[in-house]
């Protein structure tokens, strides 16, 4: 899982940026910086290179996908696992990987590599780099990253081992059998022969040299990636802009060299206005749909020359949560204790929820394009539970919100003001990334809709760098409107429900390289919940399995760490040049990147 301007990124998606035309989504977005004029002319100004240009709603944080925790980033683009996904299908496919072997007892699981893979370098890609990047680097407790969570197994949370048998074969032995192992593998191999000395060298602190490689500081001939495209330049606040890897290792039905477009081309920009503007104008060459422009680009969508694709139901989830952390660092806590009493009562909690209008949400906000928000796996997703199998849901209901606040020791004044046992006022602050309309949206009716039940909620929209900030490092919230991506095995959101997860944003613990935490706590809903995804991944009859994904959203609906919202469609607009497009909730618009082109 990843933090994304459109959403937070929790289950790994079909290759993390593509598959984003958001769920949290709200369809992963993009935008763009420059006026028409310029950015037309920026466009157009080599004529002899295909080019697609794009945008995303803030600059990338890192070049380094380990460290990676938001999307849309540049991975998707720069980097390719062992195995895949295909867009269409939800299929595991290989990547780097020309095929595997699973050993009867499931345990054992054998790689091999694609003959005579090179790095954008030219260097040779082998077996070498596969094992550097699992034991060396994800499974290295010195160095943080999302991606180490979705490889524990068994209660204990073990690790595979992995051992090169000979320059292409690789060799995963795991210590019981690990049903989502071969999604898991879709992780981004890195380059030994130029990360290995960071990995060795260590800081003043002992921390290694690695959790600082790659930033966006890095000049560009200096990353070395192994995806269809490579960073040529980086201009802070304006663009990235990608140039074809030569050393990419597909090829065509001809034997022609892929990707066929030259230059991809990210615009950065604060505002999903202006991103309407700049597609409408001819800027951008594609951009998610958000509801809310649906009618406008649909009146426009022949004239335009772009057609708008729906997936369907969108991979992904959004939702309002509280910080439940009641954690303190140097002796302060993370929140303030009364508010925090506040947050960790579920009464408070499902009040809350019932007094959220979902259905005004959508007509308003959604322009009808959606439906209620009833689980934390997404709707594509096999393992999905509706109401229908005992899911607990909040339908709008202001007197039922009343009665559980009233039961749980909440009092109102003469004003209507709900104050809590003690006289305290009840209030908080509701943060989100500014620039998403449709969050800026839903923060300003749940502000409204809680102050029918005497709540006052301060919203404020904030950089969506800060707000990673603040859900990462400093752990300093109280309440926030965001969303996480989806995909086709739940286990992808490990992160977010095991207890020590890198995303388990509602009660964070301290990664490694934070100031550690005192009196941290988990509920015993939680812990059960881990407990389920922990049995989930062992088991390997799919039934068996569903019937525990079930009983997690069960669980997550009746104890609310995140409440949520609305389930959008999965759609995007695409320039009609654009050829091969194979548009999916799964795989978004540019999944199959590789075999897309450009005709004039």
């Amino acid at each position: 899982m990843a933090i994304v301007p459109n959403q937070i990124l929790a289950k790994r998606p079909v290759r993390r940026w593509f598959q984003q035309v958001y769920t949290m989504a709200l369809v992963a977005v993009i935008v763009i910086v420059q006026s028409s004029c310029s950015l037309q002319q920026f466009a157009k100004a080599d004529v002899q290179a295909s080019r697609l240009v794009t945008g995303t709603l803030s600059d990338p944080k890192t070049f380094n996908p380990v460290l990676s925790q938001e999307s849309p980033n540049v991975f998707g683009l720069t980097f390719e696992g062992l195995t895949g996904t295909d867009g269409v299908t939800g299929d595991v496919e290989p990547a780097l990987a020309e095929s595997w072997d699973i050993a009867e007892d499931g345990k054992t699981v054998t790689f091999i590599l694609k003959d005579a893979l090179r790095w954008s370098d030219g260097e040779p890609l082998t077996a070498d780099d596969v094992v550097f990047t699992y034991r060396d680097v994800i499974f290295n407790p010195d160095i943080p990253n999302n991606s180490r969570d979705g490889f524990r197994i068994g209660r204990e949370g073990l690790l595979p081992q992995v051992a090169k048998i000979d320059e292409r074969q690789v060799q995963f032995s795991l210590p019981e059998p690990f049903a989502p192992f071969l999604r898991t593998t879709s992780l981004e191999i890195l380059p030994e022969h130029v990360l290995r000395p960071l990995v060795e060298a260590k800081g003043e602190d002992g921390t290694p040299q690695f959790v600082s490689a790659w930033g966006t500081d890095t000049p560009p001939d200096q990353l070395v990636c192994n995806g269809p495209y490579r960073i040529k330049q980086y201009v802070p606040a304006e663009r990235v802009v990608f140039e074809r890897n030569p050393h990419y290792w597909r090829q065509g039905d001809q034997g022609q060299p892929q990707p066929y477009i030259q230059e991809v081309v990210w615009q950065v920009v604060e505002s999903l206005d202006n991103q309407l503007l700049q597609f409408r104008s001819g800027g951008l060459d594609l951009m998610g749909v958000s509801p809310n422009y649906f009618s406008l680009l649909k009146e426009e969508e022949n004239r335009g020359n772009f057609t708008i694709y729906n997936g369907g139901p969108a991979t992904g989830t959004n939702f309002m949560a509280f910080n439940l952390n009641r954690a303190s660092r140097n002796g302060n806590p993370l929140v303030d204790p009364v508010r925090s009493a506040w947050f960790n009562s579920v009464e408070f909690r499902q009040a809350v929820s019932y007094a959220i209008d979902r259905q005004a949400m959508i007509n308003n906000i959604f322009r009808g394009i959606g439906e209620p928000q009833t689980s934390p796996i997404s709707v594509p997703n096999p393992y999905y539970a509706p109401p229908e199998e005992g899911i607990p849901t909040y339908p709008y209901d202001l007197e039922k919100a009343r009665e559980l606040l009233l039961s749980a020791g909440f009092q109102y004044s003469g004003d209507n003001q709900l104050l809590d046992g003690e006289g305290n006022r009840v209030r908080f602050t509701l943060v989100t990334n500014s620039g998403n309309t449709i969050r800026e949206g839903i923060g300003a009716q749940i502000k409204r809709d809680l102050s029918k039940i005497g709540i006052q909620v301060d919203f404020q929209p904030l950089a969506f760098n800060v707000l990673v900030d603040k859900l990462t490092d400093s752990l300093d919230w109280e309440a926030l409107v965001l969303g996480l991506t989806g995909g086709l095995e739940p286990n992808g959101g490990a992160n977010v429900w095991l207890l020590d997860g890198a995303l388990h944003a509602f009660n964070q613990q301290a990664v490694a390289g934070q100031e550690s935490l005192e009196g941290w706590q988990s509920a015993h809903w939680e812990e059960e919940i881990a407990d389920l995804y922990v049995k989930a991944a062992q088991e390997l009859d799919e039934t068996k399995r569903r019937e525990l994904y079930v009983e997690t959203q069960r669980i997550t609906q009746e104890y609310l760490p995140f409440i949520y919202l609305v389930n959008t469609l999965s759609m995007g607009a695409v320039r009609d040049k654009i050829q091969g497009i194979e548009y999916t909730a799964i795989g978004g618009s540019l999944w199959n990147i590789y075999e897309l082109e450009i005709q004039e």
